[in-house]
């Protein structure tokens, strides 16, 4: 039962600080299950964010499940779950019944630029991070270059071309790569 409050309270309290989404969430994530509880290792970290932006639903949501189930199961998944997500639907619940007067309010409006700049660094942050511990081999170094030229084509030429074609097609890439290392191996067998 310990346990299960330790993953509801980590979960909250990420839920809790974090603006911007699960990009900005994966930082803090990691620092937390990884860095001081040690519940997943870096490359289950890797794999969870991967994993999650390749499937539906939000990241944040997705890696709570990931580290709740390797945790305590199926309740682990789903109270690690409903701490990420309750604290961000208490406070949009709130705010929907009077959003377009508490958006007028001068310092509601500058503390959200704030938040918009350090939503930013957290971003920077968790690709940093993965970068920094990603395997180096060449095949990982072109994908993430082409990746990053990709993103920031499409962004200069305000193409509406979504994110989601990168990591699909860098999957097939992958795919593609893993098979015919594999042939040439098997000697084309198998």
């Amino acid at each position: 039962m310990k346990m299960l409050w330790r993953l509801f309270a980590c979960f909250f309290k990420i839920g809790l600080f974090t603006f911007g989404g699960g990009y900005a969430m994966i930082s803090l994530i990691e620092n937390e299950c990884v860095d001081k509880r040690a519940w997943i290792t870096h490359d289950d970290m890797v794999n969870v964010t991967v994993i999650a932006e390749s499937t539906p639903g939000p990241i944040a949501v997705n890696a709570a499940a990931f580290v709740g189930y390797k945790q305590k199961g199926f309740w682990g998944a789903l109270v690690a779950t409903l701490g990420v997500v309750l604290p961000s639907f208490v406070i949009i619940f709130a705010i929907s019944s009077f959003l377009e007067r508490f958006l007028e309010i001068r310092w509601v409006a500058s503390a959200f630029r704030g938040v918009r700049a350090a939503v930013g660094l957290l971003v920077l942050d968790a690709a940093v991070r993965m970068i920094a511990k990603m395997k180096k081999d060449a095949f990982a170094v072109v994908i993430l270059i082409l990746s990053c030229a990709g993103v920031l084509a499409v962004d200069v030429l305000s193409l509406r071309v979504s994110t989601v074609f990168f990591v699909i097609a860098a999957a097939v890439v992958g795919l593609i790569v893993f098979g015919v290392q594999r042939a040439v191996k098997g000697g084309g067998k198998g």
